[in-house]
């Protein structure tokens, strides 16, 4: 599966992937072949930051 470019679908998949498989962004970007940075600057556009301590973005 290709992450979508869309940030509020990018938002949806990787918040439901760290939710339901993934216990890291860490894990999720190597699964996608992508980085964390990719991910977290794709979704600094709609103000969204990763929480760790949750393993969702708010």
């Amino acid at each position: 599966m290709i992450l979508p470019k869309d940030p509020v679908m990018l938002l949806s998949v990787v918040n439901t992937e760290l939710r339901d498989r993934y216990p890291s962004l860490e894990e999720l970007a190597k699964a996608y072949g992508v980085t964390e940075q990719e991910i977290t600057d794709q979704l600094a556009l709609i103000k969204y930051e990763y929480q760790p301590e949750t393993n969702q973005f708010h």
